[in-house]
């Protein structure tokens, strides 16, 4: 759950890719978190995003191979949310390869059971390292992320309790849940993958009165130093994904640890 306030109005962008041959629903939840990175990443790997602003009518996903839902200021709670809820819930029924980032993340928590409240140990912002657990290794969109892997966070809320049968794959010190799989083909992420260092720093001047206490230029300077090395590991994972969301039907429902 990143930064600015409000949740963009009803505007549709596409975005066309010559490589790809299936298509990612992307909602925006808000202006100031675009597709990013990701988008082109997923576009190289031959899964074009297709960006909208709001949820449309969840029979709309039977034209994509893929959701993508991404973060943005609103809490998950939010009624104005409830067609993105309604829409994440309809994909994990039907089983299309799906991912939430941060807001997103929490979003389809919501969705399928889960709670999403104020994390305990208070907000996250900046570059962090999050830990693989067990579950990740035979995941197929984590068992090639390192150990220890360079993120991005930006978030005051977080998911404080699975839906029913999820398996969570990562966890950081400051918040417990970092990523998780919910059924087959949903996986939630509560950090940023996606983000340019200009994106971050749009956000630091969103946000300035909530990082008063904070070094704004050192969590920038981080921040900066991180992007490199986020790319180096969540290029693959996206590749991954869009792997999965052409070639779904091999890939087995996540074992919780300890079971094989």
């Amino acid at each position: 759950m990143p930064r600015a306030d409000g949740v963009a109005p009803i505007v549709a962008a596409a975005m066309v890719h010559d490589v790809a041959d299936e298509r990612a629903l992307v909602i925006q939840n808000d202006p100031t978190d675009p597709v990013g990175r990701l988008g082109g990443w997923l576009a190289d790997a031959g899964l074009a995003p297709h960006v909208v602003r709001e949820a449309p009518d969840p029979a709309a996903l039977d034209g994509y191979a893929a959701l993508v839902v991404l973060g943005g200021a609103a809490s998950a709670h939010e009624s104005s949310l409830r067609p993105v809820r309604a829409l994440l819930a309809r994909a994990a029924a039907r089983e299309l390869p799906t991912l939430g980032i941060c807001l997103g993340a929490q979003l389809l928590a919501l969705a399928l059971g889960g709670r999403v409240e104020r994390n305990p140990e208070g907000p996250e912002y900046g570059a962090r390292l999050v830990a693989k657990r067990s579950a990740a290794a035979t995941d197929p969109l984590f068992r090639a992320v390192p150990i220890t892997p360079d993120v991005l966070q930006w978030h005051v809320d977080a998911v404080t309790e699975l839906p029913p049968g999820a398996v969570q794959l990562a966890a950081g010190p400051v918040c417990d849940v970092q990523a998780f799989r919910v059924g087959r083909l949903a996986w939630g992420l509560q950090f940023h993958i996606e983000t340019t260092p200009e994106m971050v720093r749009g956000w630091a001047r969103t946000d300035s009165d909530a990082l008063a206490d904070y070094d704004i230029e050192e969590i920038l300077a981080r921040a900066d130093a991180a992007h490199a090395d986020i790319a180096q590991t969540w290029e693959p994972f996206a590749v991954a994904f869009a792997d999965v969301a052409r070639h779904p039907d091999p890939v087995g429902s996540p074992q919780p640890p300890g079971l094989r």
